[in-house]
């Protein structure tokens, strides 16, 4: 696949493309040339001797600080070595890529004042597989990401760290060497460019978006299978009791977990029993309510992230009247605030998740399954610890899913004096939506397990699909066994797309 960058930007399939492909990056002769024309106008201000911020001046506090014209270009390699301060572990290759991307889209849109040549030397290091080693910690969201963006543009210079193939840190110079690409030598204003924007939230957003709209819909496959292990009505998933309340979401999930439903012998089994619950518990009856919730939350993220893909956030920005004007762009607050919304809706999907969990295991409530889905419960325990994992984890994203947008801190002597923490908080979101993967890991092998020992009754499409996918690692019920690999077994099941294709051939598409 080829990802062509034109001066309209990206759209969030090409940053997947590259961030978790191996897609090639070309740049438009159109958007070549719309760099080229904002060049040329930095290059006139240079010539006119007037003085603007980023390109005759300091940064941040110093942004009053005249700097002479034989200085300017070692004033943007200096910007970038003081930027690249940031510890801690590395960034995840997928994130670094996500963020390349974004600087070269953000270049591209024809406002930073770049040569080229540097848009180029960021596609180079893409198509070259040359990843920056970006430490997770030293953004604050404003101005935008720059120290992580500045470990990226440190390894333009020929300077700072790269990821090795087994994750391991490696000189940038041996690896641009290796790959025979030379280091550049930024002009007026290039360095600037390269490290003012949200690039690196914006692509943990967009990570996030595809990963929480897969983790939504096997939401509502985990609970199908729970609600028919645990003997529950389809009753009110019926699509006119969600008719009657039209949150899109909503109606979309109580569609798909209705579906997942039908044609199951365990369902028939007690359709008509009169002694049958008349009202299941909330976190049965109310799936479609919390899980339809976290869908509408995610189609305003969507939005924004939208947005923000065809945003100028670099600082100053050149206009096609020739001034170079100071902005705000790069503030990432609706960015941040938009993570943090998410974090939340994703939190309760797994909270509900770990509910229903609970009952599976609970011989009290789970209609007639035996204490902890154990055939022989006493001397073996079923799946008692799997719960407290969930239990543990619902209790982690009910942390991370404290908004860390509301958390500014000043900072550059008090220029800087309100920043979005939008680069933790797509961060914590990230995390939140790992956990929400377990969480549904641990509900899909109960209700695997809770599906099995309704034997002989055949389950639905789904439970059957369900069964095939984990049987050959969970097999039949039986005495305990080592429990954690199967749990990462229900992990990958979750996260992958083979048990979700296997039951769309089965009930058609699962939005």
């Amino acid at each position: 696949m080829t990802v062509t960058i034109e001066p309209t930007g990206v759209t969030p399939a090409d940053v997947l493309a590259v961030a978790r492909g191996a897609a090639t990056v070309v740049l438009a002769p159109a958007t070549l040339a719309a760099m080229a024309t904002s060049r040329s106008i930095v290059d006139g201000i240079e010539a006119a001797g007037r003085p603007v911020y980023g390109v005759s001046t300091g940064f941040g506090a110093l942004a009053n600080t005249f700097v002479a014209p034989e200085r300017r270009a070692e004033l943007q390699h200096a910007l970038i070595r003081s930027h690249a301060a940031g510890v801690g572990a590395a960034m995840p290759r997928e994130v670094v890529r996500a963020m390349m991307l974004l600087r070269v889209r953000s270049l591209a849109l024809g406002h930073s004042g770049v040569r080229p040549l540097v848009a180029e030397a960021l596609v180079d290091l893409l198509n070259h597989d040359v990843t920056p080693w970006v430490p997770e910690h030293g953004s604050l969201g404003a101005s935008g990401d720059l120290a992580p963006l500045a470990h990226c543009a440190l390894v333009l210079l020929g300077e700072g760290w790269v990821l090795g193939p087994a994750g391991e840190r490696r000189p940038a110079a041996d690896a641009l060497r290796q790959a025979g690409l030379a280091p550049v030598e930024l002009a007026a204003k290039e360095g600037l460019a390269l490290i003012n924007g949200t690039d690196g939230m914006l692509g943990m957003l967009l990570l996030a978006i595809r990963d929480a709209a897969h983790l939504f819909t096997m939401a509502d496959v985990t609970a199908a299978l729970a609600i028919e292990a645990m003997l529950g009505s389809e009753r009110p998933f019926r699509p006119e009791l969600h008719a009657i309340r039209p949150h899109p979401g909503q109606g979309v999930s109580a569609a798909n977990i209705h579906r997942l439903l039908q044609d199951s012998a365990v369902m028939d089994s007690h359709r008509d029993d009169l002694a049958h619950a008349v009202q299941d518990a909330y976190s049965m009856r109310c799936a479609p309510q919390v899980a339809g919730a976290a869908r509408d939350t995610l189609d305003f993220v969507r939005t924004v992230a939208d947005r923000e893909l065809v945003s100028v956030v670099d600082n100053p920005v050149v206009l096609p009247d020739g001034r170079v004007e100071s902005t705000g762009n790069f503030h990432g607050a609706p960015l941040g605030f938009a993570a943090d919304y998410l974090a939340i809706a994703a939190s309760e999907v797994g909270a509900i998740s770990e509910r229903r969990v609970d009952r599976l295991l609970d011989v009290t409530r789970s209609r007639e399954l035996p204490a902890f889905l154990s055939p022989d419960a006493g001397v073996n325990s079923g799946l008692m610890i799997a719960q407290y994992t969930a239990a543990g984890i619902v209790a982690e994203n009910r942390r991370l899913a404290a908004p860390a947008s509301v958390d500014s801190l000043p900072t550059s002597g008090m220029q800087e004096d309100h920043v979005s923490m939008g680069w933790a908080a797509t961060k914590k979101l990230r995390t939140v939506l790992d956990n929400l993967t377990s969480l549904l890991a641990v509900e899909l092998l109960a209700a695997v397990r809770g599906l099995q020992l309704r034997a002989p009754l055949t389950p639905s499409p789904a439970g059957r699909a369900a069964i095939a996918a984990l049987g050959g690692v969970v097999g039949p019920p039986g005495p305990d066994v080592f429990l954690a690999p199967l749990m990462e077994a229900a992990r990958s099941v979750v996260s992958g797309p083979d048990l979700r294709t296997a039951i769309e051939a089965e009930i058609g598409p699962l939005p």
